[in-house]
């Protein structure tokens, strides 16, 4: 089939990435590269591109040869670039967050549902060989319920002018425990903590706590100070753990048969055969082998797919609305030291 027309806006920390992966996809073509400033935009194309290169969104949107426009300017201007890309017919991959605000995000969704367009959000980490078989494994059953969700991702990071340490690094965790968790179980209402030791004027560590359906909680630990790089998740059940090391490419996932059961509620009568009740399970541990592939190159392949097949992509515009929502309802949390905020899906 012909490839997909794409436009890229923005030539500046992410959009070459956007920009190397739309050229090297059979799945998409790159059209244009826009960003304010040209000079910019011609040095990440090279010299000798065929790529039209122009400053002025205007451009881009009217050549019919667009099909679809990657946009990778920061987070503050998401909405005001989104919106009349969406009105003038073209499809819509944004970087994350969605927006800068949920209600922004929010009427990106029904623009883009009005007019039956796909808006995809570039939660990368959900395109990883690592993300799709957790999700496999999870949505699966194979772990059993879902008890709890626990994550690290931790850093001597650049500390950003603009946003705290949650909305730096937690919508990459938050967008794949939204990925990932099985089908019924959702999140109900969240608590944060954060701490600025530097005197930066944002929290630079924070604390993330997430209710879920069923009983679960999911918590989530960002640090911007950690002399030491630390990725991990783990994922209890019923049944089986699954831990995820980022930074061990030997063995990146593995699923462990170990656990604790407990004895049937009406089995439990009395406080002395309660203490009894607790047996502990101790099995195999399985190590998934995983494909080799980069994950921005799936993002690419699944915006094609999704506009061919007129669907909503993996990481759709709700996805990127139901991460705003956690991470709006976090900073309240912050602001109000760490109270429990509902969120806006579970009012």
């Amino acid at each position: 089939m012909k490839a997909v027309g794409v436009a890229v806006v923005g030539a500046g920390y992410w959009g070459p990435n956007l920009i190397r992966n739309v050229q090297a996809s059979p799945e998409t073509t790159l059209q244009w590269v826009c960003d304010i400033d040209e000079d910019r935009a011609r040095r990440v194309l090279g010299e000798g591109s065929p790529v039209k290169v122009t400053s002025r969104l205007e451009d881009v949107l009217n050549d019919p040869a667009v099909e679809a426009v990657a946009i990778a300017t920061p987070a503050r201007t998401h909405g005001e670039v989104a919106v009349p890309v969406l009105e003038s017919g073209r499809h819509v991959l944004i970087e994350k967050p969605l927006a800068a605000s949920f209600s922004e995000a929010e009427a990106l969704v029904r623009l883009a549902e009005s007019k039956g367009l796909v808006l995809m959000c570039d939660h990368t980490y959900c395109y990883t060989p690592a993300v799709i078989k957790i999700r496999e494994i999870v949505q699966s059953g194979m772990l059993g319920d879902l008890q709890f969700y626990d994550s690290v991702r931790i850093n001597l990071g650049l500390v950003q002018r603009d946003v705290d340490v949650l909305w730096d690094l937690a919508p990459h965790d938050l967008s794949i425990l939204d990925h990932v968790l099985p089908e019924g179980c959702r999140p109900l209402a969240v608590a944060a903590q954060g701490a600025d030791p530097i005197g930066a004027g944002r929290a630079c560590i924070a604390y993330l706590t997430v209710q879920l359906s069923g009983g679960a909680i999911a918590h989530s630990h960002v640090n911007w100070l950690s002399p030491t790089k630390v990725r991990t998740t783990i994922i209890g059940g019923s049944k089986r753990t699954l831990v995820w090391d980022d930074l061990n490419p030997a063995q990146r996932i593995s699923v462990f048969d170990r656990g604790v059961d407990m004895a049937s509620p009406e089995e439990i009568d009395t406080d002395e055969r309660r203490a009894t009740a607790v047996s502990y399970r101790t099995g195999d541990m399985i190590a998934p082998a995983l494909p080799e592939g980069e994950a921005l190159r799936g993002v690419i392949g699944e915006l094609a797919h999704a506009i061919r097949e007129g669907r909503p992509a993996l990481t759709d515009g709700r996805s990127g609305l139901r991460v705003l929502d956690v991470l709006e309802a976090a900073s309240a949390s912050l602001d109000y030291k760490g109270a429990v905020v509902p969120l806006r899906s579970a009012r």
